[in-house]
Formats: C-alpha cells, sequence, structure tokens
C-alpha cells in the first residue's frame, strides 16, 4: 500500500499542507505548546501552524508526560513557565490544588516569561491538567478579554473558547503589551479557516454528485 507523500516542513500530506499560512512573528516570551495525541493527525489544528510561525515555540505531544522530561521542558532557559488556563470552577472539588498567582513583576517582562499551552479539546485539555502534577503546579494566565473566536471550522462549547492559535495570539499580544503584534498571523490563519470550508464545500459537493451518478 503506498503512503501519501507528506510535506517535509509541515509534516502534513501534500493536499493538507498548510505552509502557506505560515507567517513568522517573534515572541520575546517563548512559547511551549503540549499536544494531545489525538490532535497530532487533525486537519483542523491549528498548533502545527502556531509552532511553525512563533519563532521562539517548541511543541511536545503526549497526554501524560515524563515527569523530569515535562520538567526541563518547563525550566528551560530559566524563565518562568506559565499555563495559559483559566482556573476552573469546581477544579478545588476534584481535588486539585489552586493555581499560585502569577506576579505582576514577573510578568512584567515577556523575556522572562514561557507560555505553556495545551492544545486539544477542553475535555482533553482538562484530562492532561489532571495526569500531570507539573501543569497544576504553575501559575496560570486568564485572557483578559475574550474575543469571539473565528475557529468556525471546529465546533466551541462555550463562547469563550478560541482555538489554540487564537488564545496563544491573544496571550502573547496581552504578554507583550501589544494586541497588534500577532494580527498578521491571526489574519493568515482566517484564510487558513476560509479555505478549509471552501475546501469542504467542495468535497460535500463532489461526493454529493458521486451519488446521484451512481443512483
Amino acid at each position: 500500500m503506498s503512503r501519501r507523500a507528506h510535506c517535509p516542513r509541515c509534516t502534513r500530506p501534500l493536499s493538507a499542507c498548510i505552509c502557506r499560512w505560515i507567517t513568522p512573528v517573534h515572541s520575546a516570551a517563548p512559547l511551549l505548546i503540549l499536544q494531545h495525541p489525538l490532535e497530532v493527525n487533525n486537519a483542523k489544528g491549528s498548533a502545527r501552524l502556531l509552532q511553525l510561525s512563533v519563532d521562539q515555540a517548541a511543541l511536545a505531544v503526549g497526554e501524560s508526560f515524563d515527569p523530569q522530561a515535562l520538567a526541563a521542558m518547563l525550566s528551560e532557559g530559566g524563565r518562568l513557565p506559565v499555563l495559559l488556563y483559566p482556573d476552573l470552577p469546581g477544579e478545588r472539588e476534584l481535588g486539585l490544588p489552586a493555581p499560585p498567582a502569577c506576579e505582576p513583576a514577573q510578568m512584567a517582562d515577556p523575556a522572562r516569561v514561557r507560555l505553556v499551552i495545551l492544545d486539544g479539546t477542553w475535555r482533553k485539555s482538562r484530562k492532561m491538567l489532571y495526569l500531570n502534577p507539573a501543569l497544576q503546579a504553575l501559575p496560570r494566565l486568564a485572557l483578559a478579554a475574550v474575543p469571539a473566536t473565528h475557529y468556525t471550522i471546529r465546533k466551541a462549547h462555550a463562547p469563550h473558547q478560541l482555538s489554540t492559535l487564537e488564545a496563544a495570539c491573544h496571550a502573547l499580544g496581552q504578554l507583550h503589551g501589544d494586541d497588534t503584534a500577532f494580527l498578521p498571523l491571526l489574519q493568515a490563519f482566517d484564510d487558513f479557516v476560509a479555505h478549509f470550508h471552501a475546501t469542504s464545500g467542495k468535497l460535500a459537493l463532489s461526493a454529493r454528485h458521486g451519488l446521484a451518478n451512481r443512483a
């Protein structure tokens, strides 16, 4: 059985290559993306585009990480790791400790911070949080103002839920004090979403025609 050819840069099948939307942006705060294994081959995912666009971005795949390996990733460069995740109601009842507060003095300089993002559905990201005590011990960053998502190719269960790429761009803009710094990447992501809609529509139309021809 022959395998589909993959792009050597984005590692996706050539038919789903995302390289045209890679938009280089600079972040003084390094980005660590922890991706759930079920997201790796999801054509709708945004984490790979985010990693390839942000100049200081790393991506690791896993659900329950080796504690020593995770600690090394979080502490790399001596920066303060901060988890982009809300302090959700009910976490204390589930036995999770309250996250430590972010110190304003440490957050004032984005170069001293490593932004950690969980890439997965809300259910999967919660499981990643519960399975990794090192993540539970991180101070958390919550978005100050959550805009409406443009990620219309996946279902959101609440208005504040954004794609990984959107959430990261808004968080990095918040850390840098510049909401426009990552706008080019957000605009490129809009083009990716529009392309996905257009391609899906053509595939659906082709499938309907195929069924009609066989009828």
